[in-house]
């Protein structure tokens, strides 16, 4: 009888959890290396919980087809019950060693069958939760497409706000990329910040069918990452900039990292939306490498009001707003300047003779300009949870350019790196190198960006 010929057709169906990547992969390996050895071990139990059993089923005596004496000939035996699998982990929990010893274990041992694309999208949002600084990520606004302006909708987050269940977001979000590529999808809560992930792989579009390399599906460079902070308007997305280079795909949707990013961010607005609600996303100019800062700067806490010069408000130190012409039954903003941080540490010193003595070394001119740097930057206790890594300064004024030049290429390209860029030109400000008064207010961190295109000595707000 001869034997038929297998037909496949090109689908947009999305690409399914239990798809299994083989264990033998050298790219797995290297995935999975990037866990710890506790979270690779906490990975592990939870695919074994009872909840999730079913969808990720290790590897047992029962579904061998294969006598007992060849599963003997194997590193890792065949466990004969779950039970028994768990507390394998659990001893490696209780004693000391190496993380290589749990992966060889999942994946000679447990998994040899393959771990699946919803396996290895635990295992990458494990690694974000313990790595919050792993990637880059860029922060962007939701509005309302024609109901109110952006600074309305700044003072009423509700309305800004769209209410989002997650399985029809991720059904309307597959219904807009599905013609250009085929993806796999991942939603979870992060266990550490307020926020939710989706994590997007893209392998080509569904209209091809090349026979894909086993490396693809751990390629970095085909995943991004979009966060969903809680109770407010904004939406952070990321995508890996390396990814690996043994596989190349013969889609340039695929592979070009941009394009991936824009077709997301395109869509994003489009699945959220509803009839009479809808939304679109809109720039920011604040890139970070640190989730924390974005969720300081554009999250459901301080808004981008309370930073710089107006954190002296935030820190309750003082009542009222700028503007309230009521006198205030508080310290005056120059007490509040003058009080040092160790102070907050050591609440028994006493201030009144540590003033003094500050006043005596201080000159005049010194004093002054810690003043003026304090309004300028804020009390100081405001940078440390926001700190920038980088600041980039585009100047499009042209010398001997006439003022009607409306060039969008940039004349000058400044950049500012480092742990917490800020804080370094603070210092700056406080050894007189630079002059705090004439400083614009993006280079204080009281707008919270990090990005500046500037002509005519003003920002001017840049499309995504």
């Amino acid at each position: 009888m001869a034997r038929q010929k297998i037909v496949r057709a090109p689908t947009t169906a999305s690409l399914p959890n239990n798809l299994r990547i083989p264990s033998s992969t050298p790219s797995l390996t290297k995935a999975l290396g990037k866990l710890s050895r506790q979270a690779l071990l906490d990975l592990a139990l939870s695919w074994l919980d009872d909840r999730n059993i079913s969808a990720f089923p290790p590897y047992l005596q029962q579904d061998e087809h294969g006598g007992p004496d060849d599963d003997e000939a194997l590193p890792y035996p065949a466990a004969e019950t779950i039970e028994e699998v768990r507390q394998a982990y659990e001893d490696l929990q209780d004693r000391k060693g190496g993380k290589r010893e749990v992966i060889d274990r999942i994946l000679e041992g447990d998994w040899r069958n393959g771990i699946s694309l919803r396996q290895l999208a635990m295992a990458d949002l494990r690694y974000m939760d313990d790595h919050p600084a792993s990637l880059r990520w860029t922060a962007l606004e939701l509005s309302r497409v024609g109901k109110q302006s952006s600074k309305a909708q700044q003072e009423d987050w509700s309305g800004a706000v769209p209410r989002m269940q997650a399985a029809t977001f991720v059904q309307a979000l597959q219904r807009e990329i599905s013609p250009l590529v085929k993806a796999h999808y991942h939603l979870a809560r992060s266990a550490t910040l307020p926020l939710t992930f989706l994590r997007i792989f893209v392998v080509d579009s569904p209209y091809q069918s090349p026979v894909q390399a086993a490396t693809v599906f751990t390629d970095s460079s085909r995943i991004i990452y979009v966060a969903f902070p809680d109770s407010c308007p904004f939406v952070y997305t990321s995508i890996a900039a390396s990814g690996s280079k043994t596989a190349p795909s013969t889609s340039s949707v695929a592979t070009d990292t941009r394009t991936l990013q824009r077709l997301v961010r395109d869509a994003i607005p489009k699945a959220l939306s509803r009839p009479q609600a809808r939304f679109a996303l809109n720039a920011t100019s604040l890139a970070a490498k640190n989730l924390p800062t974005l969720l300081a700067l554009r999250g459901p806490g301080r808004s981008t009001a309370s930073n710089g010069a107006f954190s002296i408000f935030s820190d309750a130190a003082l009542e009222g707003s700028p503007l309230d012409p009521r006198p205030s039954n508080t310290v005056v903003p120059d007490e509040h300047i003058g009080t040092d941080l160790s102070d907050k540490e050591n609440p028994d010193r006493d201030s009144t003779k540590r003033k003094s003595v500050e006043g005596a070394a201080l000159s005049p001119v010194s004093k002054q300009r810690r003043l003026t740097v304090h309004s300028r930057f804020g009390t100081g206790s405001s940078l440390a949870p926001a700190p920038l890594d980088r600041l980039d300064i585009r100047l499009l004024d042209r010398p001997g350019a006439e003022e009607d030049d409306n060039s969008t290429l940039p004349a000058v390209s400044l950049t500012f790196s480092g742990s917490n860029v800020i804080n370094g030109i603070r210092k700056l400000a406080e050894l007189g190198l630079v002059d705090p008064e004439r400083m614009p207010s993006w280079m204080t961190g009281e707008e919270g960006v990090s990005v500046a295109t500037v002509r005519h000595g003003r920002r001017i707000q840049k499309d995504l």
